[in-house]
């Protein structure tokens, strides 16, 4: 039997599920990024025509799991398990989502690195053989981050420099064993890392380390180097944060070259306002689900590395004066 351990922290997967669809819907800011081409859907409307932010972005992720599944001509019920996560208190988007959609649910939480826990967990089950397709979602909207975690939009308080525009949209995709598409084959689960910092208007310089342990253990795994990748996608470290990663795995001996990109400095360009770049849960779904993969169908890129960053803190426990715990995946996906 192939095993599927490789060193003390990775994961293969040896039956390569298979990513079989995938659907990135946007918000009108993220549509007016650099990247508005890649993405399936750009809604003009953030609000959707709804009354709340939150039943908004519910709406988003609907709407990116429908497409995921109508691109396979199949429907809900053909699909055995629904991973699906997001910002928000008890996961609500995801959970009123799965409501609708009617499939066996495991709602995840890893902050904005909760697309990598989905992916990681769908690749497992699928290779297991437990689950023949399953479906990840991940969602996030800019007017329901700023509520829960900062303030009412409605009090248009002064932005710093270090701060990101949280991600309004949502990424879905399917994974199954048979079927056409980009393979996961490998996944490196992160441990919390936990550097003391408490800004939380800085949260790319507070993943940043999660996200070099979780890379230098994969690395190590697998024994491969950045060369053997054509692209290291992280999360959403954005301009601040993917500096300090980078100044992290070239202490460790590393160096990443022209490598490494990330998803919120990609989706937005300087002229847009966003501060340091973009955030959020779907920020590295709907650029992965959409640029990546389209790049990679494309022929541009065969080995991917994707990386998505989770800072796993809480308002309650800001204000009590924690530090800000964080997390990040590793998911490799090959063409």
């Amino acid at each position: 039997m192939t095993s599927k351990r490789l060193g003390r922290w990775t994961v293969h997967f040896p039956g390569s599920p298979r990513l079989v669809s995938a659907a990135s819907v946007v918000g009108p800011k993220e549509g007016e990024g650099p990247l508005h081409s890649y993405f399936d859907a750009i809604e003009l409307d953030p609000m959707r025509g709804e009354m709340c932010p939150e039943a908004a972005e519910r709406r988003f992720m609907e709407d990116a799991c429908s497409r995921a599944i109508q691109q396979l001509a199949l429907t809900s019920e053909d699909i055995d398990i629904f991973l699906g996560g997001d910002l928000l208190n008890q996961v609500i988007t995801a959970g009123f989502t799965a409501r609708s959609l009617q499939i066996p649910f495991i709602g995840l939480y890893s902050a904005c690195a909760t697309f990598g826990a989905a992916l990681a967990l769908a690749a497992t089950l699928v290779d297991s053989d437990w689950v023949t397709t399953a479906l990840v979602a991940a969602s996030s909207h800019y007017q329901t981050a700023e509520r829960q975690f900062r303030y009412p939009i409605e009090l248009n308080v002064q932005r710093k420099p270090t701060n990101q525009w949280t991600v309004t949209g949502a990424g879905a995709a399917v994974i199954a064993k048979q079927g056409q598409g980009p393979k996961v084959t490998h996944a490196t689960i992160g441990r919390v890392v936990d550097y003391g910092l408490k800004d939380t208007n800085d949260m790319g310089c507070t993943m940043a380390p999660a996200a070099a342990d979780t890379f230098l253990r994969h690395l190590a795994d697998t024994g491969r180097t950045p060369g053997d990748y054509d692209l290291i996608l992280t999360g959403d470290l954005a301009a601040y944060g993917s500096k300090m990663f980078r100044h992290l795995v070239k202490e460790a001996g590393i160096g990443l070259g022209n490598k490494h990109q990330d998803a919120g400095q990609l989706i937005f360009s300087p002229q847009q306002k966003v501060g340091a770049g973009g955030s959020g849960c779907a920020c590295v779904a709907v650029v992965g689900l959409g640029y990546v993969l389209k790049q990679m169908a494309a022929g541009r890129w065969h080995r991917v590395l994707l990386l998505p960053t989770g800072a796993l803190f809480s308002p309650v426990t800001h204000l009590q004066g924690e530090s800000i715990p964080c997390v990040a995946h590793a998911i490799v996906i090959e063409g």
